[in-house]
């Protein structure tokens, strides 16, 4: 990518559904982006900013977190726009914005809230909307709204095609969905970063963004109340629920994989990190889990990180007060001389001729 900026700095949307990758993505977009800088706005759904950790620089100033709930709903324009004037101050350097909706966030909306920007230093740099290859026909089933959310999107990138029996259908289809928007296939979010300033919308799209495909979801003036956040009626989040789970105490390793093979059906996404203590002093465990699939990752814990379990989860019709208490259960490390107890944790860490990441 070219290092000059432009007069004005294009702010692009990056959506997708619960575990698509949009995270991966991003840190992937962060770690090869040579010359340029990217600022990004990181909007976790869950009171625990897993994701905003997640992400390479997080503590940098040229990331912003949102924190908890959904962008569309629990920030309006003006607030967006202070956050927006922050990473586009000149002393930034910053040559594109990133903003990483929440899993469950509507992006129609998002759009929006940027084309309504009242800030001189951004545009509406297009809606990049991920695609998880493996899990697309169960999330379309479940939320067929996905389908206009591809229609809106100026490019799609159908990611994990290495998890799909099937790649080749499922980009067919994913194609067959969009407006004229460029397909691109990926894995472990990997893409050229220079999509994010070619796949920057035409003034006649842009045209109708604002008039036509956000008018009528402009209109809404009653918001539903939904884990102490507004909602919009219909929203994807609306009929999900969140668990945040923080222990000091750490996890026992056993415990915590019977927790998570018996996972309800309902309990769709679980991210964060967890402590096993002496099983594994030098490493937290960052785990991921999108329906039935599921992945640690061992890393070493940042200095002076306080050592803790952090966990979201997030499902339909979930007993999160149920959930929480099993969880409370899996707590107490345990002796570290028991070698037989991480290996059911270690059946889903990544071999090494597997890529690493999250799902």
């Amino acid at each position: 990518m070219a290092n000059s900026r432009s007069p004005q700095i294009p702010v692009v949307v990056l959506a997708g559904f619960l575990g698509s990758g949009k995270t991966t993505l991003l840190n992937h977009l962060l770690h090869r982006s040579e010359g340029s800088r990217i600022g990004a706005l990181v909007n976790d759904f869950g009171s625990i900013e897993i994701d905003a950790m997640a992400v390479a620089g997080a503590l940098g100033d040229s990331t912003v977190s949102l924190g908890n709930g959904c962008l569309c709903c629990a920030v309006d324009a003006s607030e967006l726009d202070t956050y927006l004037a922050k990473l586009a101050a000149p002393a930034a350097g910053i040559d594109v914005i990133v903003i990483e909706a929440s899993g469950l966030a509507e992006p129609q909306e998002l759009v929006r809230m940027v084309l309504a920007s009242e800030q001189p230093e951004i545009m509406y740099g297009g809606l990049v909307e991920v695609v998880d290859a493996a899990e697309f026909d169960d999330t379309r089933a479940r939320h067929p709204e996905i389908d206009r959310h591809l229609a809106l999107a100026d490019l799609v990138v159908v990611n994990k095609l290495d998890r799909a029996p099937d790649a080749d259908r499922v980009l067919a289809l994913v194609g067959s969905l969009t407006e004229g928007a460029a397909v691109l296939p990926a894995t472990y979010g990997r893409i050229d970063p220079e999509f994010l300033f070619d796949c920057r919308p035409s003034e006649e799209r842009v045209g109708q963004l604002s008039f036509d495909d956000l008018h009528e979801h402009g209109e809404h003036g009653d918001h539903d109340h939904h884990d102490g956040q507004a909602a919009h009626p219909g929203h994807l989040h609306s009929g999900y629920d969140t668990l945040s789970f923080v222990s000091d105490l750490p996890m026992e390793p056993r415990a915590l994989m019977g927790f998570l093979d018996s996972r309800p059906e309902g309990l769709y996404r679980i991210k964060g990190y967890v402590d096993f203590g002496a099983h594994d002093p030098g490493n937290r465990y960052a785990v991921h889990a999108v329906g039935r699939f599921l992945r640690f990752r061992p890393e070493p814990w940042p200095p002076g990180a306080e050592r803790l379990t952090q966990l979201v989860l997030i499902g339909t019709g979930i007993d999160a007060d149920a959930l929480g208490k099993e969880l409370d259960a899996c707590r107490g490390g345990g002796a570290g001389d028991d070698e037989q107890a991480m290996w059911g944790v270690l059946r889903y860490v990544p071999g090494s001729e597997d890529e690493p990441g999250t799902p």
